[in-house]
């Protein structure tokens, strides 16, 4: 499986954006999708996910903000980003887990939020 992710810029607090991250290869074999934030001199952190079934999750620091959806093929994964913060200045990484708990990663793409 190798994921692509895309969509990061600059944008203005109360902005908006939306992040996109395709998969290819076994994607059947997914059972967990979503994305991690690194923000710097910071670990990484779990910002949302989308089961094979479609239930999401969000971490509570997004929730209300952030919607996680995909395409109706499962190939592409969305991030929508609404009311922006500078605290979410970050690189997000998409990431997903397979039946065998293999975790994939894709490339990160940049977020800045000016104030």
């Amino acid at each position: 499986v190798q994921l692509q992710a895309s969509g990061g810029g600059l944008v203005q607090a109360g902005g908006s954006l939306r992040l996109s991250c395709a998969a290819s290869g076994n994607i059947f074999s997914l059972v967990v999708r979503g994305w991690y934030r690194q923000a710097p001199g910071n670990q990484r952190e779990w910002v949302a996910s989308i089961t094979s079934g479609g239930s999401t999750n969000y971490a509570d620091s997004v929730k209300g903000r952030f919607t996680l959806s995909r395409d109706n093929s499962r190939i592409t994964m969305y991030l929508q980003m609404n009311n922006l913060k500078p605290d979410d200045t970050a690189i997000y990484y998409c990431y997903a887990v397979s039946t065998g708990r293999q975790p994939y990663w894709g490339q990160g793409t940049v977020v800045t939020v000016s104030s």
